[in-house]
Parts: C-alpha cells; sequence; structure tokens
C-alpha cells in the first residue's frame, strides 16, 4: 500500500470510527461504561498499526523532551478530537485534569498513567489533597479512560518512542480551566493551554 492509499485508508477509519464513538456518547452520555466502550473503539483503530507508520507521525528529532501532536480529526464545533500524540521515552507531566472526557489508546510504545483521588474537597483553588490510586501502562493492547474530573501524570517508558491516539471530547485548545496538580507539595496552578494545540502535520 503506498503513501497515498494509507492515507486514504487512515482517513477512512478515522471517520468511521469517531462516528460510532459520537453514537455511543449521544446515546449513553458521559460515564465510565460509556467511555469503556469509546475506549474499545480507538483500540480497534490503533491495532490497525499499518495506518500509522512512525515515518509520518515522528516524534521530535534526537530523542528531545516534548511531543508531536497531529490532528486526526475533529468535527466543526471542536468537539471528537482525536491526535496522534508522538514522544521520546523519558518524558513525563504533572498530575493535571482535562474538564473534559478523555481516551488514549497505544499504537507503539508505552506509557505508564498515574490516576490519583482527590481528598480535599476541592474549596481551596490553590491546593489539593492527592492520593495514588492506580497505575496504567498504556501499551498496544492496553488504554485508559478519564472522566472530565479524574486526575492523572503520564511517564513514557520503555525504549522505543510512543505513538498514541488521545481522543476529547472537547479539543485540547479549547480547554481553558484545566489545572495542574503538586501530588507532594499540594499546589494547584493552572495547567498551561498554550501548548496544547496541534503541534505538528503527517509527513505523508
Amino acid at each position: 500500500m503506498n503513501a497515498t492509499d494509507v492515507k486514504a485508508a487512515r482517513a477512512a477509519a478515522v471517520a468511521a470510527t469517531i462516528d460510532r464513538i459520537r453514537v455511543i456518547e449521544r446515546s449513553q452520555g458521559v460515564s465510565r461504561s460509556s467511555l469503556e466502550a469509546i475506549k474499545g473503539e480507538l483500540m480497534k483503530l490503533a491495532a490497525q498499526e499499518h495506518l500509522f507508520p512512525s515515518s509520518e507521525f515522528p516524534p521530535p528529532p534526537n530523542g528531545e523532551k516534548g511531543s508531536r501532536r497531529y490532528m486526526l480529526q475533529e468535527d466543526e464545533n471542536n468537539l471528537f478530537a482525536l491526535y496522534l500524540n508522538a514522544l521520546n521515552p523519558g518524558n513525563e507531566t504533572k498530575p493535571h485534569d482535562h474538564t473534559t472526557w478523555a481516551c488514549v489508546v497505544a499504537v507503539d510504545g508505552q506509557e505508564l498513567n498515574k490516576v490519583y483521588d482527590r481528598l480535599d474537597d476541592g474549596s481551596d483553588p490553590t491546593r489539593c489533597d492527592l492520593r495514588l490510586r492506580e497505575e496504567i501502562m498504556v501499551e498496544p493492547g492496553r488504554g485508559i479512560a478519564l472522566m472530565p474530573e479524574d486526575i492523572h501524570s503520564i511517564h513514557t517508558t520503555g525504549s522505543v518512542p510512543t505513538r498514541h491516539l488521545h481522543m476529547y471530547g472537547l479539543a485540547l485548545e479549547k480547554l481553558d480551566d484545566r489545572k495542574a496538580f503538586d501530588a507532594e507539595t499540594g499546589e494547584v496552578k493552572p495547567y498551561n493551554t498554550n501548548f496544547m494545540a496541534p503541534t505538528a502535520t503527517p509527513k505523508g
């Protein structure tokens, strides 16, 4: 399959997947169970690794930190936004929320997700009390689904770059009330939105 055929097949598979995800959300709402169904659809898409070759979706060059975020599709109203995120091993984020639902699945590579419970009532917007709830390794065959209020941090591990599909109920660049949480100091800060827009386009 040449690059043009791969691009067309990818666009069709992405569109069909998001069509099914729209139906799930609109019929079932946003819940743990509906997000599990959405995650299942994304895992079937991610399993088609040939649609997302590293030659078209490379990570930052020379092992650099940070990510390359490729927009695959989003609705005109910025809903149902699907990205491919490519990162090198050794990246990590602070614990943060999304304020919209999210599902992350792997085409290739490993990303450790640490998920936290917030023990305080949130009455002080600058302080928090977090406790680690669980650790989930996002890798081929295993993903994670997050409710809008869930708090997690990500840590790219292993020896190969990650190519992971990130699906959000609302596009990342539209999320202006996200928070970062420091599990050690209890500090809460706005989570930088400036770097959330797509940062790269496929090379194909």
